[in-house]
């Protein structure tokens, strides 16, 4: 067992716990911020911005507040949420027996879209963890999301899971919660849309051996910088440990999702045309001036930056998922590492396909 070291900080026990200055937020926010906490309280439920999407909030140390995430969303019982605190001297109080590697990680990229699973404290109910020892853990990087954690207090976490039904497409604005969940969530509070759209990296750690088990918003490389090692991908999700959003078929919209490679999109869709059908066909390297578009066709040109892509991609699927097309075709990212999470969530999102070319 690797032993555990921690930063120059006396995080040792929750007497010492560390609340940080809130970010400075407008009057009206600040009097959301009070009303939410209020209803988390209460044993409520609080839809709330973070970097990545938008996150659906109860008080970890309410069991009736937790089921409530899980009726709202339709989530399986054993499938484990993502406890958010607000700073990284809060995580001695979470977790145990944490790695070198961990701390290392968490003093880099924290508060950001990282989620790291560690061996749970005695602080974090099993219900969170879906019944196992161990727990997903970050620090959100948003001014509303930390200034919620912050006025919670610092022996207080949010255990949250995005703010969709289980195994959709998640959510990047306020609306996106208020149309999909409505009147099931207690409170929504409006952050803007999120500044990265892709969920956080999850990583997971066995002693010495670091495993990333789902790509996001912090790139492979970057970790595998800060840690000057390399980072075990879990290919084709074989993992001991549950981790959110992990599933085969996830992040999908209501329309069959198909992707094609980039050579074959071009027939791909003539096909469905000669079918009558009518596709949206998302694309990042198709020549805008060969438009593929006609009565059932519609093209999107998404960015051919990665970055720019991911932001884009949820509010994209949702925009044409709500339009009543027979088929969403979305060309195959490039094969290298800066598209891994993207290449991720359309793999998962198109499980349930049998007509997608890439399985």
């Amino acid at each position: 067992m690797t032993k555990e070291k921690k930063p120059q900080i006396d995080a040792g026990n929750s007497t010492v716990l560390q609340s940080m200055p809130n970010p400075a937020l407008s009057p009206e926010q600040q009097q959301q911020i009070a009303a939410a906490v209020k209803q988390l309280q209460a044993g409520g439920t609080v839809a709330f911005p973070t970097e990545t999407v938008y996150g659906l909030g109860a008080d970890i140390a309410i069991p009736s507040a937790i089921r409530q995430i899980y009726e709202t969303k339709g989530r399986p019982a054993d499938h484990p949420l993502i406890v958010h605190f607000a700073h990284i001297s809060q995580l001695t109080h979470w977790a145990k027996e944490i790695p070198e590697s961990a701390w290392k990680l968490a003093t880099h990229f924290w508060p950001g879209p990282l989620t790291l699973i560690l061996k749970r404290s005695q602080h974090v109910p099993q219900y969170v963890t879906g019944g196992q020892s161990t727990v997903g853990l970050r620090i959100p990087d948003h001014p509303i999301a930390l200034a919620l954690l912050n006025a919670l207090g610092a022996e207080t976490a949010l255990a949250a899971p995005s703010a969709n039904r289980f195994g959709r497409i998640s959510p990047t604005t306020a609306a996106h919660v208020q149309d999909e969940l409505g009147k099931n969530v207690n409170m929504v509070l409006d952050g803007g849309a999120c500044q990265v759209g892709l969920e956080s990296t999850i990583v997971s750690f066995d002693d010495d051996a670091v495993s990333l088990l789902r790509p996001g918003g912090i790139p492979l490389s970057a970790l595998e910088t800060v840690l000057n090692d390399k980072i075990t991908i879990n290919n084709h999700y074989k993992t001991t440990i549950r981790a959110p959003g992990t599933l085969n078929s996830h992040y999908a919209p209501a329309t069959p999702l198909e992707i094609c490679p980039t050579q074959t999109i071009c027939q791909r869709t003539r096909e469905l045309e000669a079918q009558n059908l009518c596709a949206a066909v998302i694309t990042w390297s198709v020549a805008k001036s060969n438009p593929m578009i006609n009565k059932n066709i519609v093209q999107f040109a998404m960015p051919q930056e990665p970055i720019a892509y991911g932001i884009q991609l949820y509010a994209t699927l949702r925009r044409f998922d709500q339009k009543g097309f027979d088929r969403l075709l979305v060309e195959a990212p490039p094969d290298n590492a800066a598209w891994l999470a993207i290449t991720d969530r359309f793999q998962r999102a198109s499980h349930n396909n049998t007509n997608n070319e890439l399985k």
